[in-house]
């Protein structure tokens, strides 16, 4: 039977599946479905030093072969994620990692201060969320504001870091060399593309918010292009996700060049997609005597 355990930044996980940060909760709705030990990792939901009510409704929409979400990062806040959520997740046989962010640079180096002190393995920093200080620009748009971020917090961060990226740039790959530059552990992408829709009828969006993120089969091909072309230019692991739904899309991912992969849209209309993902990765090893998942790790030949 083929070794499904990799390692990213000296963490060990039993199989290369993780659940995207978002799309998970804290998993205790999934552990009633099936025990979310069986899953490699957990990326938790996006977490803030104080709660967050995220944006107004209506703020999730369909797309052909996709979904767009601009819920804002809506979660209870660090305390009382510690105090309800931290005891159940810790019965769990899975690596935790916290997913941070922040509204500016400040707040970015409290979490992750605050998540380094707790009881998880790594801290994945999600540096597409809105910078208020700069009004309104992203973090991750720009080489020198993604190397800015990184450089702080890696001074407060105890745990490896992992840096998410977004797709929203010219040259993911020139980011990605620039947050590895100031001490990233490993990188993750993609995040959402920003996309929109609108009712023909009433003639406005149909997110309150105007735009929102796209996620979802659709975004795929696009986040094994980023995978690939990022892998080629770092010597740090990468984790790849991007409308991921079965083992033959993760087998892709690791093959453009990821040593783990995250599963987050395909989840809402299949809870059991991780598992199957895990289970069909596993029967396509053996059935071609390939002894680790590790072997197919930036296999793919260009022309």
């Amino acid at each position: 039977m083929a070794d499904m355990k990799v390692k990213i930044a000296g963490v060990e996980f039993k199989n290369p599946v993780i659940t995207a940060s978002g799309c998970f909760g804290y998993g205790k709705e999934y552990d009633e479905l099936y025990d979310i030990s069986r899953l490699g990792g957990i990326s938790l939901k996006g977490m803030t030093i104080a709660e967050r009510l995220g944006n107004p409704p209506p703020r999730i929409a369909e797309t052909p072969s996709g979904m767009l979400n601009s819920v804002g990062l809506q979660n209870p806040g660090f305390d009382t994620f510690v105090e309800e959520d931290m005891p159940f997740l810790r019965t769990k046989d899975t690596v935790l990692i916290a997913n941070v962010a922040g509204s500016c640079l400040e707040d970015y180096c409290k979490i992750v201060e605050k998540v380094s002190d707790i009881d998880i393995d790594m801290i994945e920093l999600n540096i597409s969320c809105p910078n208020v200080k700069e009004g309104g620009v992203a973090f991750g748009v720009s080489c020198e504001s993604a190397a800015n971020v990184v450089k702080n917090v890696k001074r407060y961060a105890k745990k490896p870091l992992i840096v998410k990226l977004s797709p929203n740039v010219t040259d993911i790959a020139s980011i990605a060399q620039a947050v590895e530059a100031e001490g990233a552990d490993a990188v993750s992408l993609i995040n959402t593309l920003l996309g929109m829709r609108i009712d023909i009828n009433s003639r406005r969006p149909i997110l309150k918010n105007n735009v929102g993120g796209l996620s979802g089969p659709a975004v795929f091909p696009v986040a094994v292009r980023m995978v690939w072309q990022v892998a080629n230019k770092v010597n740090i692991p990468v984790i790849g996700m991007g409308g991921i739904e079965k083992p033959e899309d993760a087998i892709e991912m690791m093959m453009a060049g990821a040593s783990a992969v995250q599963i987050g849209a395909a989840m809402f209309y299949d809870p059991y997609a991780p598992l199957k993902v895990i289970d069909g990765m596993e029967k396509w090893l053996d059935e071609r005597d390939i002894a680790s998942v590790n072997d197919i790790v930036s296999t793919v030949k260009p022309w």
